[in-house]
């Protein structure tokens, strides 16, 4: 027999203002906060809470499981990895997030998710330099422009890169000291930019502690489309957090995090081995793809 989940309805009135009466004195804790953003947040934050413990009718069974899901997040979580921006990424509230913070303007190039593996003081890399140190997989040539939405070519944007390996894994989570498959690069005088990086696979993210538990349970996937991160700033252009991904692959419409958007799906082109490459690299007969992304940022608060 299927057991009918608990819900808010036929709650009875008197039950309704006691519950109403605990949400009045903890929003009333807040009234000396000299901050008002912070007590906005505080205030709203706490409303959406007490509105679900209502909604559902959480048992205090449930509530002590969410208590433990929270400390074994917390105690997975190291300078490594990240397992809340994991948990952020599950429930879509960090797409969400970005959706808020990076409004239309214009035919900018559109932002997704930051994702947990970036990491500060990537090697710096000429222009048609390779960012896989030793990362296995494809060679891939990346190229494109950086410009503003008046068409205005941008000269020395920081092109920030970084990408899993064939295996699905990024170099922060062997264990080791590696740097591999990152790196940072400055657009040229015409705004145009040039790489070798690796052909995007898809992955798993960490699946191996709570969110891994948590997507088990609901019967998701932790696969990821295959997706190459960058993140592109400029002076008085807005910092733009983005991936591009694999058109045609079958994962497109399945993101464990939600992070596909249509325009960031581009055609990663597969050339057959011994296909010359474009500035002279001898790949001694293996494979090789290539895929073009120009970048387009809008301007700075807007």
């Amino acid at each position: 027999m299927t057991q009918t989940p608990n819900t808010s309805a036929g709650v009875p009135a008197e039950q309704r203002e006691r519950e109403a009466d605990v949400l009045r004195q903890v929003l009333r804790s807040f009234d000396d906060c000299a901050d008002p953003r912070l007590r906005q947040v505080l205030e709203s934050l706490t409303r959406h809470l007490h509105a679900f413990v209502q909604d559902v009718r959480l048992t205090e069974e449930e509530w002590s499981a969410g208590i433990d899901f929270l400390t074994r997040a917390g105690h997975i979580t190291d300078e490594r990895r990240q397992e809340f921006i994991l948990l952020s990424d599950v429930l879509g509230v960090s797409m969400q997030t970005v959706a808020v913070n990076n409004e239309a303007y214009g035919d900018a190039t559109e932002a997704t998710v930051f994702g947990p593996f970036f990491t500060e003081n990537s090697p710096e890399i000429e222009h048609g330099g390779d960012l896989a140190f030793g990362a296995a997989g494809e060679p891939c040539w990346v190229e494109g422009t950086v410009t503003d939405t008046a068409g205005k070519p941008v000269p020395g944007a920081r092109i920030e890169v970084w990408e899993a390996d064939e295996d699905g894994f990024y170099d922060t989570q062997y264990g080791d000291d590696r740097v591999a498959a990152r790196a940072h690069l400055f657009s040229d005088t015409e705004g145009h930019y040039r790489f070798w990086g690796l052909t995007p696979t898809p992955y798993p993210i960490p699946h191996d502690g709570p969110v891994g538990g948590l997507l088990a349970a609901s019967g998701r996937s932790p696969m990821r489309a295959p997706h190459l991160h960058f993140m592109v700033t400029a002076p008085g252009l807005r910092t733009l957090v983005t991936h591009i991904f694999v058109r045609g692959d079958e994962l497109l419409d399945s993101d464990a995090v939600f992070g596909v958007k249509e325009s960031l799906v581009k055609d990663v082109t597969t050339q057959p081995a011994g296909t010359p490459t474009p500035d002279g690299r001898d790949l001694e007969g293996r494979t090789w793809s290539r895929v073009r992304f120009d970048i387009t940022l809008a301007p700075d608060g807007s």
